[in-house]
């Protein structure tokens, strides 16, 4: 179980660090605008904002990779806190961008991080 739990908070922090390539980096690429459905106007507007987003990002994955980190180090329950807190954000942040951005945004960040929240309070 616990195996399972640590690969699901790894794939929740590897998405954001995606996002932090797609939003500080590839923004006003062809990708970025695809995946945001931007056009090159609106996507050279919103660039500033969309990195600052993107960092914020990083620190999300960094915040579960850390703990990731500690529970591997230190065994036991070292890192949960920083487990549990770093995906109650990624949780919120999921539905309140699904709620006011895109719907897909609830399968895309929030299931993830609630399937991993679910299976660390079963572990």
């Amino acid at each position: 179980m616990t195996l399972i739990t640590n690969l699901l908070i790894l794939l929740v922090a590897l998405l954001h660090l995606y996002f932090l390539v797609l939003e500080m980096f590839l923004w006003d690429k062809p990708k970025g605008m695809k995946a945001f459905g931007l056009t090159p106007q609106k996507a050279a507007e919103t660039k500033v904002l969309a990195a600052n987003q993107g960092l914020y990002n990083g620190f999300l994955a960094a915040g579960l990779l850390w703990g990731l980190y500690q529970g591997l180090v230190y065994q036991g329950d070292a890192g949960q806190d920083f487990k549990v807190f770093f995906l109650l954000c990624v949780l919120i942040a999921g539905v309140y961008g699904a709620m006011t951005a895109s719907k897909k945004i609830l399968y895309i960040q929030a299931l993830p991080a609630a399937l991993a929240l679910l299976f660390l309070s079963l572990s």
